[in-house]
């Protein structure tokens, strides 16, 4: 990623980034992972990973409950925010679903901490297991953290969202006595690979998306101690 500035057409200056030329491949497959890895899919990932493997988490809970839990975490953490970004495309309130620029940001950031607050809110007064408590409050934490440091920057919302998650995986890895190296392993992985792929499809800097990471990480941290 190379940064320059220039004049618009108004004569205001502004900060034009270029992003180094990569093969085709590479830049479909940097797409592809862009897309799966969207952190408004993660929330998803991460409630079918404690609900499925972690069965001794919900052990009272039968079939019904467990998906009612994931489709939750769906509703809250992924359609309605997806069709509020709609909505607001819609409206001409933003110019591109994609959220090019800081300021297109604001208004999804808002709407996304009542949701993400009401999804940890739901969860905690219902005495959801502590771990999905915990990513629940970290989702909510991250987004505060990473509306505040939009004021400055274009954080990677997708690597808070890996943040989060990766974080969460340590975390139950030093808490469980279950042998937890293949999960962190495929989660260091997707980590490494998102923000490979950001840096190579998105506008970000390297600031922005390692920035990103670091976010997700305190986020989840600070959440898990607080649950």
């Amino acid at each position: 990623m190379s940064t320059h500035w220039v004049v618009d057409e108004k004569n205001n200056l502004q900060e034009a980034r270029e992003r180094i030329p990569q093969p085709l491949p590479v830049r479909l497959m940097a797409g592809l992972l862009s897309y799966l890895f969207h952190p408004l899919f993660i929330p998803v990932y991460v409630a079918i990973f404690l609900v499925q493997i972690h069965n001794y988490l919900f052990a009272g809970f039968d079939n019904w409950n467990k998906l009612t839990t994931i489709l939750q975490v769906f509703v809250n953490c992924t359609f309605l925010p997806i069709v509020s970004v709609l909505l607001l495309k819609g409206l001409k309130f933003i110019d591109s679903v994609y959220l090019k620029t800081q300021r297109e940001r604001i208004i999804p950031y808002s709407i996304c901490m009542i949701f993400y607050f009401w999804n940890w809110y739901v969860f905690k007064n219902n005495f959801a297991p502590q771990p999905l408590v915990a990513f629940s409050l970290a989702i909510f934490v991250g987004c505060i953290a990473g509306f505040m440091a939009n004021i400055y920057i274009k954080i990677s919302m997708h690597t808070i969202a890996v943040g989060v998650m990766l974080t969460l995986v340590a975390l139950l890895a030093f808490r469980d006595s279950a042998n937890y190296t293949l999960f962190i392993a495929i989660a260091l992985l997707i980590t490494g690979m998102v923000a490979t792929a950001r840096l190579i499809f998105s506008d970000h800097t390297s600031a922005e998306v390692y920035g990103g990471l670091l976010i997700g990480v305190l986020s989840q941290l600070v959440a898990y101690w607080i649950a």
